[in-house]
């Protein structure tokens, strides 16, 4: 599939209102994605556990204009309107106008809410751009009618990606791949597609609890920190590892290997962080209390022979990865050795989801 393959024939149907409500959740990378080309490319290819209950929930309502000039709509969030959003809006629908011809024919209110707080310091472009793509996609479905479950998935990846990279790897779960990637059939750098290979019964239900320790706005933000990447001394090594451990991941998801998992997962975390504090301008998301967290779950690790891991995102915040079968004993952890360290004490208990749901 080449962008060509996104651009709509003639619409045969027309609609002059309406409205559809989409859910979509977060994601969280294993091999992670820092590097970007032109138009949203991916350096290197990454994959994803999909969340569960950390999601955005958006309504597109749309109603025909008299003309087709510009783009008209207005963004509300919990209920609020947002005008500071529109610039990130209008830029996204800039992008993917050739894709969706009708974007300027429709006046839309975009109302959106998430289930984690806007200030949790938990990233929202990937549940809210995908949200917002999959509306989208569903108005465009009812102008072409013969629209394929499989194209429409791949084509709202594809446009999500263009709003914000990990958006694409939101629409189906509960693995995705996104990059293209020699071993991984279908994958590709236009959009997510559902990891293919076999998977192991450990992987079921796997938790990802969110310890929040820093809510506040990042320094530096992740689209300046991809830019960040063009002129790394450590780049292209960076780009090889992540190949590589993609490959690995092969191999382990099948075998249910969950210590050649943790050292992966791990590993690229903080490689993740290592090309942050190594680029120029250097910089450091991570918080003294990251630190400490990670220091606990070493200690209990090697004190249990627990499989709890960590991963991170471009932020301060920890992913505490660990099976279903040690959900008890290590929300317990948790709450008596973790939550001092996180902001008001706050953390949000997840696990692997199924993807995008359409509401109504």
């Amino acid at each position: 599939m080449t962008e060509k393959d996104f651009i709509p024939k003639a619409y045969t149907n027309t609609l002059e209102n309406g409205n559809f409500t989409w859910s979509s959740p977060s994601n969280i990378a294993l091999v992670k994605y820092w590097g970007k080309k032109k138009h949203q490319i991916p350096e290197n290819p990454s994959v994803s556990f999909t969340l569960d209950y950390c999601k955005t929930t958006t309504t597109l309502s749309f109603s025909k204009k008299s003309d087709s000039d510009s783009f008209s709509f207005e963004i509300f969030l919990d209920g609020k309107k947002q005008d500071d959003f529109k610039p990130k809006i209008e830029t996204f629908f800039k992008r993917i106008e050739t894709y969706l011809p009708f974007l300027k024919d429709y006046h839309f209110k975009i109302e959106t809410s998430n289930s984690f707080p806007h200030s949790s310091g938990i990233a929202s472009s990937a549940s809210g751009m995908s949200a917002l793509a999959l509306c989208l996609m569903s108005l465009e479905k009812q102008l072409l009618v013969d629209v394929s479950e499989e194209h429409f998935n791949q084509k709202t990846s594809f446009l999500a990606r263009l709003g914000s990279g990990s958006a694409c790897r939101s629409i189906e779960g509960d693995l995705v791949a996104w990059g293209t990637h020699k071993e991984i059939e279908g994958s590709s750098d236009y959009y997510g597609v559902k990891y293919p290979q076999k998977v192991h019964e450990l992987f079921r239900n796997y938790q990802d609890t969110i310890l929040l320790v820093d809510k506040g706005e990042k320094q530096v933000s992740s689209t300046v920190g991809h830019n960040l990447m063009h002129n790394h001394p450590f780049a292209e090594r960076r780009f090889e590892q992540a190949h590589e451990n993609m490959s690995k991941l092969i191999s382990i998801f099948e075998t249910g290997d969950l210590d050649a998992f943790i050292k992966i997962v791990e590993s690229e975390a903080l490689t993740l962080h290592a090309m942050m504090m190594t680029s120029m301008p250097y910089f450091i998301l991570m918080k003294p209390n990251t630190l400490e967290i990670i220091n606990k779950i070493w200690a209990y690790r090697a004190k249990t022979n627990s499989k709890i891991c960590f991963t991170l995102d471009a932020g301060a915040n920890v992913h505490v990865l660990y099976p279903e079968n040690e959900k008890n004993t290590v929300l317990e952890f948790i709450k008596d050795e973790l939550v001092a360290y996180c902001q008001n004490g706050h953390f949000i208990a997840d696990q692997i989801g199924f993807g995008a749901q359409l509401m109504s």
